[in-house]
């Protein structure tokens, strides 16, 4: 294992800076955003994406309807890319999320949304882009080069540009004050310490993460992760959908991980982990009330949407560490690429 400090790694410890970048550098796009969508009230939004820009979009979806109360759904590119399908989005919203901003099948699903009249907001960290050229409102996420193949920075900006826009949208003012106060959260938990999983984990193969609301695109995320830095077999659950069928598999020392923000979901996700640890599984929980799940430390920020985005920085940190135990490179996942341009 090698000692020198990975790119990953090295992004992972930029996530701070980056946000306060963001949030300083793209202020003004980020309230026009804003402003477009209360002028244009939409019924409902749309989101475009893949992978773990796709994750950020589960984010968005669910602080939208959390915030709002609008329905949100997640468009398959392929609708415009392979189907041509004619889509009936005048007056809608539409967030379209691309780290490199020329994937051709998210280009062109935001080309269709455009045309066919929904206000199109587009987060990339690449300007001038195609996806940029597609959207009404592109959104510079300005989360500086990142070169690991694995997304992080990106990743989180996404979602606090997202929230930037939806606080500028909605004129909520504990939203704004929590968006606003994120780097300082960051910084914290960018230091926390998640390497009881190491035990936890150990040698199996295979594993479960659980969260609900916000929490759940954070499992989804961290899942990915697992796969992509070291092949790990990780499935991302709701807490509550587990039980329909993949607690089958949870059997004695089955690994567990539970991402619990301070939301009102809080008290069901540690309920279903204290479950779970009751039936044998090495379960791990981000919850002060764990029952009988090991705790893993965690920022409260005061804000629910924050709180759960805060999750992902020590579950970053321990898997970078986890990919270099097991003789992996995280920076170069075997079979990836850092574009994947889909049509």
């Amino acid at each position: 294992m090698t000692t020198e400090q990975t790119h990953m790694r090295r992004e992972i410890n930029e996530i701070p800076e980056a946000a306060a970048r963001l949030l300083e550098g793209s202020r003004t796009a980020l309230d026009a955003a804003g402003a477009a969508l209360a002028a244009h009230d939409p019924a409902f939004l749309v989101t475009i994406a893949r992978g773990s820009s796709d994750h950020a979009a589960l984010f968005l979806k669910y602080a939208i309807e959390l915030t709002t109360g609008r329905p949100v759904a997640s468009l398959g590119p392929s609708l415009a890319s392979i189907y041509g399908a004619k889509m009936a989005l005048a007056g809608a919203g539409s967030i379209a999320i691309s780290q490199s901003g020329k994937s051709p099948d998210i280009v062109a699903m935001a080309e269709a949304a455009t045309r066919a009249g929904a206000v199109t907001i587009a987060l990339t960290n690449t300007l001038p882009s195609p996806i940029a050229e597609a959207s009404t409102h592109p959104v510079h996420i300005m989360a500086g080069p990142e070169i690991a193949v694995a997304a992080t920075k990106s990743y989180v900006n996404s979602i606090i540009a997202g929230l930037a826009v939806l606080a500028a949208w909605t004129q909520d003012a504990a939203l704004e004050r929590a968006v606003r106060d994120l780097p300082m959260h960051l910084a914290r938990a960018v230091t926390l310490d998640w390497s009881a999983l190491f035990d936890g984990i150990g040698t199996s193969d295979s594993l479960y993460v659980l969260g609900r609301g916000p929490a759940l695109a954070i499992a989804s995320e961290a899942a990915l992760k697992f796969k992509e830095t070291s092949g790990l077999h990780a499935e991302a659950y709701s807490a509550a959908e587990v039980l329909h069928g993949p607690v089958a598999l949870v059997e004695k020392r089955f690994p567990v991980l539970g991402l619990a923000a301070r939301d009102a979901a809080e008290a069901s996700v540690t309920g279903i982990l204290d479950d779970l640890a009751g039936k044998g599984a090495r379960a791990f929980l981000t919850a002060d009330a764990h029952g009988r799940a090991a705790p893993l430390p965690f920022v409260a920020t005061g804000h629910p949407l924050t709180d759960a985005l805060c999750l992902i920085l020590p579950f970053y940190g321990f898997v970078e560490a986890w990919s270099r135990a097991k003789g992996f490179n995280p920076d170069q996942p075997a079979a990836l690429k850092k574009v994947t341009e889909t049509r």
